[in-house]
């Protein structure tokens, strides 16, 4: 049932203002309609109901954004809704003005947005679990259990039997059934009989996968750095301030436990919260942790559940029954009623940008939902990003550091190693002379290792030594990977065809493989340490549902000596068992097209680097680069942010990057060139016009230019860049450029603001 505000003030007839379920522009705005008498109790703000669209009256669905007694229009030209759709969750006010304020503020569709803030598409079944509980007292159970005996009723007889060891309890309907092997015609006549009942509940299906199986234990003691920092946030939270802040704190310090202290007070005042990580292969460790200070308090939102795990964890939130909701970016928008805070780990990883439509920053949601509905918000990393770390030094986040390990643990002993000094002593392999040493003597002492490639697959591409011509994918602007199967792949659209005996340009059998990736570091590793026990973690190993528990947890009970993987294993994880990690190339990510370059690389190597000594022993670290000289490596090896800070944003005022200026990134594709490049250029000339309007030097055009990967799936791509000092004139050259039509068909416009 739909409850409209103020119901007895509307008048006889009330209308709906509705957005079409279509994500095109031209309809980018609400249409009215009259709901019917027969629905009037049932659709309000955020119902998605069917209707007439258009001169022929096609069915589509749409969402309500509101309800009133005036029509806009002449009544007489207003359709009926005809029906709510079934099966669909609605969205509440709080909700919709979000995703407005999404729209506007990261440009999208409003249908776009809504969709967004909808965690859950469909009502799904409920789970149900039945219960078979006695009637009758126990000296009345014991009677029938001689009856049954008597009468050689055997089923009877061990259903009774074991009812009396369950009697409080009572017995779960599938033990009895299959396990005991009871025939429904005897449940029957006991419950006929009165002996027996069967009770029906609704019954959550669990989101907490292995994490679950963690027994609890009590609340760490805070060191004087955490301590003072909880209790500072917690005096705010009491006094209502409501602030937003962020914890800088070097790897190991124990940003976790102040935040689970914050989380204690918020929730014993009757609040919720929402934790937000990252990546989902961290949510098996983070998921463990909460689980046994806060027990089934907690529930997990992710892509990997199944549909229905999703709903029920979706309905546990709204109704009250969860008081924390861990996942990633898109946890941000479950559905409480009363949220308290919002807690964004890692804050300054990339995954927390929406790669659709709208490209929000979850940072800035969390700040808008924290604003609007009184919830405090905690950013904690041990590498902020530029924008937060600036944010904090102007005072507009309280800004806490812990500059100390939790529990005493030593920082690292770091070696960077310069790669052409291996060359020079003629050491081809990808295991400098230190890194090797290092590894046999951490696999002598039964302790564990870590190996970070910022690539997966065997190696970057296939190459003609001949001809020089590259193995390309024929829909993206790319070269294909070997992997270990034997076959060529695209890693951005998922072409596969076999590896290839000779060249197709030329057709020279000079074929050969370059590059490192993730699977040929692992061929090495057995060929190196063959007794070692490895592990591999990268994309191609954790497709399926339960593969980063299954990983994580073996490594997590020492099954292996040594973990190789991508990004996603220097990512918040706490194994204390590793006394070792080895970075193979650190300048992997130092030169790519990117003016976050040098943060990125900073960032992924302090990461990496403190991952080693969390425990009791103290830790190594191997950085391997042939750029040892770089500011961003220099500045990780000691973990000196704060002068990495200073160089980097240095670099970003002087070029007018974020977060000096801001920037908007204009994305025109198509899958036909011709009309894609005739439409560049009248954007471009419209784009000239306004600018030149603003009479400012303020605001600076760059391109248009080919994309990074100009053809990707079959389609093309072309970008401007705009930069601004001032983000609310970034956001009217969105404003006026969306209100436009293109005039080529079949080219679409994306608006990503402040790109990553």
């Amino acid at each position: 049932m739909c409850n409209f505000e103020n119901k007895e003030n509307l008048g006889s007839n009330i209308y709906a203002d509705i957005i079409i379920d279509i994500s095109v522009e031209a309809l980018d705005r609400s249409f009215q309609y009259r709901i019917p008498e027969s629905l009037r109790d049932k659709v309000c703000a955020g119902s998605k109901v069917n209707i007439p669209f258009g001169k022929g009256d096609r069915k589509v669905t749409g969402y309500v954004i509101g309800v009133s007694d005036r029509p806009k229009i002449d009544v007489s030209k207003l359709k009926d809704i005809e029906s709510l759709c079934d099966k669909q969750i609605s969205i509440d006010d709080r909700m919709i003005g979000l995703a407005y304020w999404m729209k506007e503020q990261f440009g999208s569709t409003t249908n776009e947005a809504l969709k967004c803030v909808i965690p859950i598409k469909k009502i799904i079944k409920n789970k149900v679990e039945r219960q078979i509980v006695p009637l009758v007292s126990m000296d009345m159970l014991q009677e029938e259990i001689k009856k049954a005996a008597k009468k050689h009723a055997t089923g009877k007889l061990r259903l009774l039997e074991e009812l009396t060891d369950e009697y409080d309890r009572g017995l779960r309907y599938e033990l009895v059934t299959q396990k005991l092997n009871i025939a429904i015609t005897t449940l029957n006549a006991l419950t006929r009989d009165g002996i027996i009942k069967i009770e029906t509940k609704t019954a959550y299906r669990s989101s907490l996968g292995k994490a679950a199986e963690a027994g609890n234990i009590k609340p760490i003691e805070l060191n004087d750095e955490q301590k003072q920092i909880s209790d500072s946030i917690i005096a705010d939270y009491r006094e209502g301030k409501n602030l937003n802040y962020l914890i800088h704190g070097i790897t190991g310090s124990g940003k976790t436990e102040v935040y689970m202290s914050v989380i204690d007070e918020v929730i014993a005042s009757g609040k919720s919260v929402i934790m937000l990580i990252p990546e989902i292969s961290l949510t098996y460790q983070t998921v463990k942790r909460f689980y046994k200070r806060f027990g089934d308090s907690i529930s997990v939102i992710n892509s990997r559940l199944s549909a229905g795990e999703r709903y029920d964890q979706y309905l546990r939130a709204k109704n009250g029954e969860t008081k924390i909701v861990i996942g990633p970016r898109s946890a941000v928008f479950t559905p409480f009623d009363n949220l308290g805070l919002i807690i964004i780990d890692e804050e300054h990883e990339g995954s927390y940008k929406s790669e659709q439509s709208p490209k929000y920053s979850t940072r800035e949601v969390a700040f808008k939902r924290g604003e609007t509905e009184g919830a405090m918000v905690i950013l904690g990393s041990a590498t902020p990003s530029l924008e937060s770390y600036s944010a904090a030094k102007a005072g507009r986040l309280k800004l806490f550091e812990l500059t100390k390990r939790a529990g005493g643990a030593e920082l690292p002993s770091v070696h960077i190693i310069d790669l052409r000094d291996e060359m020079k002593q003629r050491n081809l392999s990808i295991f400098s002379r230190k890194l090797k040493s290092l590894m046999n003597d951490r696999l002598s002492k039964n302790e564990q290792i870590m190996l970070f490639i910022n690539r997966r697959g065997l190696s970057g591409f296939v190459n003609c030594r001949s001809c020089g011509n590259v193995i390309k994918c024929p829909h993206c602007d790319v070269s294909l990977n070997l992997h270990n199967n034997g076959r060529l792949v695209c890693h951005y659209c998922g072409y596969e065809r076999p590896m290839v005996n000779a060249c197709p340009a030329c057709g020279s059998p000079y074929i050969k493989s370059f590059g490192t990736g993730t699977q040929k570091v692992e061929e090495l590793l057995n060929k190196e340490f063959p007794t070692a026990r490895v592990l591999r973690m990268d994309a191609d190993t954790t497709k399926s549902k339960d593969s980063y528990d299954d990983i994580l947890s073996k490594f997590s009970d020492h099954e292996a000596d040594i973990l190789i993987g991508t990004q996603m294993i220097v990512k918040g994880h706490d194994f204390h068992k590793v006394t070792l990690v080895g970075i193979l190339l650190a300048d992997m990510s130092l030169y790519t097209s990117d003016y976050r370059s040098a943060e990125i690389t900073y960032q992924l190597l302090s990461q990496a680097a403190g991952r080693a000594g969390r425990g009791e022993a103290k830790g190594d670290v191997v950085i391997q680069t042939y750029n040892p000289e770089h500011y961003a490596i220099i500045t990780a090896a000691v973990h000196d942010y704060k002068s990495f800070y200073d160089e980097e944003i240095g670099f970003r005022r002087l070029m007018n990057y974020p977060p000096s200026w801001n920037m908007l990134k204009i994305l025109l594709a198509s899958e036909n060139e011709e009309a894609l490049l005739k439409e560049t250029d009248r954007v471009k000339q419209e784009l000239v016009g306004k600018i030149e309007s603003f009479g400012q030097a303020d605001v600076k055009l760059f391109g248009p230019s080919q994309a990074t990967i100009y053809k990707m799936n079959d389609i093309y791509r072309m970008i401007f860049y705009i930069k601004s000092d001032d983000y609310r004139k970034l956001v009217l050259i969105k404003d006026e450029l969306s209100k436009e039509q293109s005039q080529e068909k079949g080219v679409g416009m994306q608006f990503d603001f402040n790109p990553q």
